[in-house]
């Protein structure tokens, strides 16, 4: 069996202050959403005020991401858009890393519960028992 190595999008997130700026990310955000299985980072390092507009522009990231079977992180954000993140509940939908290089090699790392043994391992061989 053959592992390919996941394609990441690394996006940084701008602060967003109108509607026009966030339509113009989200179609920036579409060029990365145009394949099977997007695996999107956002680096949100430079978020400083996380409104519901951003958080909005979030889901819909997630949203298009999972859509098509990908996935959307966050990354190196900022304490006080983490605590709006919490006390809205949207955290619990994203994988949040402190780090942009830890996200992406997340999506490196197998699913847990999901380990890759050799193709013969555990396999026992047993003689079949003879028709009588």
């Amino acid at each position: 069996m053959t592992i390919r190595k996941r394609i990441v999008a690394v996006k940084q997130l701008p602060e967003i202050r109108n509607a026009r700026q966030g339509q113009a990310f989200l179609r920036e955000m579409q060029d990365c959403m145009d394949v099977d299985r997007p695996f999107v980072v956002l680096d949100c390092s430079s978020v400083g005020n996380l409104d519901k507009s951003m958080i909005r522009l979030l889901l819909c990231c997630l949203e298009e991401a999972m859509k098509r079977n990908g996935d959307v992180k966050l990354a190196a954000l900022p304490p006080a858009a983490e605590t709006v993140l919490e006390a809205s509940g949207v955290n619990r939908l994203f994988d949040i890393y402190d780090t942009t290089a830890g996200a992406v090699s997340s999506f490196h790392k197998p699913p847990a519960g999901i380990s890759f043994q050799t193709p013969m391992s555990g396999y026992s061989h047993r003689q079949p028992e003879s028709a009588a």
